[in-house]
């Protein structure tokens, strides 16, 4: 898949208000200064799409883009930054919930986990009440360009053996670099096989 256009729709915390057009959505979400942002601006070929910052937990609310006029890519705050408020955490985990209960046009999500750390338990909780609630996702390590390839395998392969304790099988997953392009074509592609299999459905059309 190509990205030709990219444009940003609407911020807000109340599910209610997110956009109503029937289009196939994907939200990507992971712990604060995961690389979220830089994520979603390789992915869609921009600069400052979506916001970095150097300060963890800036993204606050449920962010849309329309990408090339077909279908939704969500920026979703971050989860696990101790310097919020624990109104502002119950707060996100609220309307984080709702989105996850209640988004009929979400196809799937994507869980962004940095591949230089050991399966944190946050992120395996994460991942549990995802799954417990019947929310397909994949999981995307980051920040691949960190770690030399067998450290990268290493890595990877832990979230495996401690996955697959509780889990049947490990769910989907890609390795990406924001800053090398690496995972770009993966991840877009499978955005794409996604797509097409939504509209042979005749599911979620404009």
């Amino acid at each position: 898949m190509r990205i030709k256009s990219a444009e940003f729709l609407v911020s807000n915390s109340d599910v209610s208000k997110c956009p109503k057009d029937l289009i196939p959505e994907y939200a990507f979400i992971g712990r604060s200064n995961v690389g979220k942002s830089s994520l979603i601006n390789m992915l869609t070929n921009q600069k400052s799409l979506a916001k970095t910052s150097g300060r963890p937990g800036k993204t606050q609310l449920i962010n849309h883009f329309k990408i090339n006029n077909e279908w939704n890519l969500v920026d979703l705050p971050g989860y696990g930054y101790a310097r919020v408020s624990k109104s502002s955490k119950k707060t996100f985990q609220k309307f984080i919930t709702q989105y996850f209960n209640h988004r009929e046009q979400l196809v799937t999500a994507f869980v962004l986990v940095d591949v230089r750390h050991l399966p944190q338990p946050i992120d395996l909780e994460f991942m549990k009440w995802m799954g417990e609630n019947g929310i397909p996702f994949s999981v995307v390590f980051t920040k691949a360009d960190k770690l030399k390839p067998n450290a990268i395998t290493k890595h990877v392969e832990d979230y495996k053996n401690v996955m697959l304790k509780t889990w049947e099988e490990m769910p989907n997953y890609f390795v990406t670099s924001s800053s090398k392009f690496v995972g770009k074509d993966e991840v877009l592609g499978y955005i794409g096989e996604l797509n097409e299999n939504m509209e042979a459905q005749g599911f979620l059309k404009n």
